[in-house]
């Protein structure tokens, strides 16, 4: 009986949490559907008229096509170079664990638990040159993800017995042979898990750029729609059209790489219990 109970109550949870997540993003797409009076009312209801022509529309009124090109190449670009960039910190880190690295691992970490300084960040960008610059923008996007990557990464490395790494250095594997076919297939759906994750915060992260650029020439998706929002409050139709809009493609992604997510966040324990036994 009480097992029964317990498990009722999960799903109540479970379907609780999920009409808090569901529900908003709900209203927002049936209100982008909706004219313009209507959409302004933000029911639940469904449309009268549908309009899916309002999508075109905010393409073209909203400069959406450039902001879409900007993300990419912020999101693509910085979680490339620093996620494969961890790893190879990280194993390094977790296999030579000298005073040093093991200073640099615990002194990168500290980034998880404090914010970054907008302030001091762009004065070392302006000191390099590289402020309000794309450049700059990826370095930036790219030092907020080391220490997550740091950590995630060097905990599933340590898991991995390092009589492989014995073996296949006595099969002849230099030190990036070693690292790219031997460790890196262990290692990757903790490094896809860590790509999709920062991709996603970086796809979706209004801040930086917010700070660091003011040119509208490289505004990402979410500084389109700050933008768009700013000359169109009334339009509620048009702008509920271009949040679902910058939303899509980090649903795509996350859609895509979900498997190696759970894969990921499973993956450490699986392999203690393999060294275990």
């Amino acid at each position: 009986m009480k097992k029964t109970v317990s498990n009722v109550l999960k799903h109540l949870v479970c379907i609780s949490l999920c009409i808090v997540v569901i529900l908003p993003f709900y209203m927002v797409f049936i209100n982008s559907l909706k004219p313009k009076a209507e959409a302004a009312r933000m029911s639940l209801a469904l449309p009268t008229e549908w309009h899916f022509e309002t999508y075109l529309e905010v393409i073209e009124e909203a400069n959406l096509v450039h902001g879409f090109f900007n993300s990419l190449t912020y999101a693509g670009i910085s979680t490339t170079i620093g996620v494969l960039g961890c790893a190879m910190a990280a194993f390094v880190m977790a296999r030579n664990k000298t005073k040093i690295n093991n200073f640099l691992y615990y002194f990168v970490i500290c980034g998880l638990f404090f914010p970054i300084n907008y302030v001091t960040l762009v004065k070392v960008l302006q000191t390099f040159n590289l402020a309000n610059t794309k450049p700059g923008i990826i370095i930036a996007f790219i030092s907020s993800m080391i220490p997550f990557c740091i950590f995630t990464i060097r905990n599933f490395i340590s898991s991995i017995p390092v009589e492989l790494d014995e073996a296949a250095i006595i099969d002849g594997c230099g030190p990036l042979s070693l690292f790219f076919k031997v460790v890196a297939p262990l290692m990757k759906p903790t490094i896809v898990t860590c790509f999709i994750l920062q991709f996603m915060g970086i796809w979706s992260d209004f801040l930086t750029p917010l700070y660091l650029s003011n040119s509208s020439k490289m505004y990402p998706m979410t500084m389109a729609v700050y933008q768009f929002f700013g000359k169109n409050k009334n339009w509620w139709h048009f702008v509920f059209a271009d949040i679902i809009l910058t939303c899509i493609p980090v649903i795509i992604v996350y859609l895509i790489g979900q498997k190696y997510i759970i894969g990921g966040m499973t993956s450490g324990g699986v392999k203690d219990k393999e060294v275990s036994i």
